[in-house]
């Protein structure tokens, strides 16, 4: 039996609500797919720091560098400045693990969730690879005669060859893998950010390297308008950090909204860290009322990773079919109590596996 030793930051508000629910989800996953987790449970986030003024120490995440991979439910709070705990907690992950792919699937799983107007579950499915460690989130900006009226700020784009080229090339790998329709879209604003006429040449380039996979370029805003219009021209696409941030929310939305889509940061072969990708919802907090799909489907994208391909796709079907019964009435919050749809989540998955 294979083991996996997994470290959970459950993190703030409804984030410690759905994480329940999917480590649920994952345990029957577990059972019925033979294999084994073990949680390193970390208590971080913005309440802990208010009692303690920590934020991710050392130590703790020396631990969790050596597990399998990092399962975060959701962080933030008004009560502390903007970005504190994000980059002490997310960023921290990104740049010191190095988790160069930010991977975001893009799928319908029920028609009546899309907004767009006579669009199929056929036609939305696609998956977003957002390079995820560059750009304008490195970090480097700064300010000159602050608060006063002249004040100038400035932040720097950052792209480099090895990180453009190993972004791309994942996108081409996983175009190959899905062998849906082997199309690879570049997303970019190369027209006016010229230092992003480096993605079209290493797109080029890396392109030859796969003539059974078929290429197209969008400039973010087109790109944003072809979503809307004809999600199935998308396939994979590949895009810099700052574009991948615009346009995989609007996906999110085509999908359903923030309350099913589930993202992965990765770094191949390394620990990686899996999320659902909304936020803390504060007011919402200890209701029970939090829909835990998207933490739930961040579980699975995790075993995926992992190598738990069947228990994978098994909590992904579960999901799917009570959507499609109906069972699973809605997404948003209040529709149905956070633990009742844990509950309908983990007797799918027991009923599916008893009939088998």
């Amino acid at each position: 039996m294979a083991n996996y030793d997994i470290t959970v930051i459950a993190g703030d508000g409804i984030g410690t609500e759905v994480t329940r629910e999917s480590n649920r989800v994952l345990d029957a996953a577990a059972s019925v797919y033979g294999f084994e987790l073990r949680r390193n449970e970390l208590p971080f986030g913005s309440e802990h720091y208010l009692q303690t003024k920590e934020i991710f120490p050392d130590d703790a995440f020396e631990a969790a560098k050596d597990t399998d991979a990092i399962y975060l439910g959701a962080i933030g709070d008004p009560r502390l400045p903007v970005g504190l705990i994000e980059y002490g907690i997310i960023a921290k992950c990104r740049f010191e693990l190095d988790l160069y792919i930010n991977k975001r699937p893009i799928k319908l799983y029920d028609e009546r969730l899309c907004p767009l107007k006579d669009k199929t579950c056929e036609d939305v499915d696609m998956v977003i690879i957002r390079e995820n460690t560059e750009d304008a989130y490195t970090g480097m900006h700064g300010f000159a005669h602050k608060g006063q009226p002249l004040e100038v700020a400035t932040q720097t784009m950052v792209y480099t060859r090895e990180g453009t080229e190993r972004a791309i090339r994942y996108a081409f790998e996983l175009a190959r893998e899905r062998n849906k329709n082997k199309h690879v879209t570049l997303i970019d604003k190369a027209n006016a950010v010229r230092a992003q006429d480096l993605w079209t040449r290493v797109f080029a380039e890396v392109a030859q390297e796969y003539p059974d996979i078929e290429t197209g370029h969008a400039y973010i805003d087109a790109a944003c308008m072809w979503m809307v219009k004809n999600p199935e021209w998308f396939d994979v696409a590949v895009t810099p950090n700052l574009c991948g941030d615009i346009i995989t929310d609007l996906g999110a939305m085509v999908q359903g909204g923030m309350g099913i889509a589930a993202s992965g940061n990765i770094h191949p072969g390394k620990t990686s860290l899996f999320e659902p990708i909304h936020g803390s919802a504060p007011k919402h907090a200890g209701k029970n009322i939090a829909s835990p799909v998207a933490a739930i489907m961040a579980g699975a994208m995790m075993l995926e990773y992992l190598g738990e391909q069947e228990a994978a796709t098994g909590i992904e079907g579960a999901v799917q079919q009570l959507l499609r019964s109906g069972e699973i009435k809605g997404l948003g919050t209040g529709v149905h109590a956070t633990s009742e749809v844990g509950d309908m989540v983990v007797n799918q998955l027991q009923g599916a596996s008893a009939s088998l």
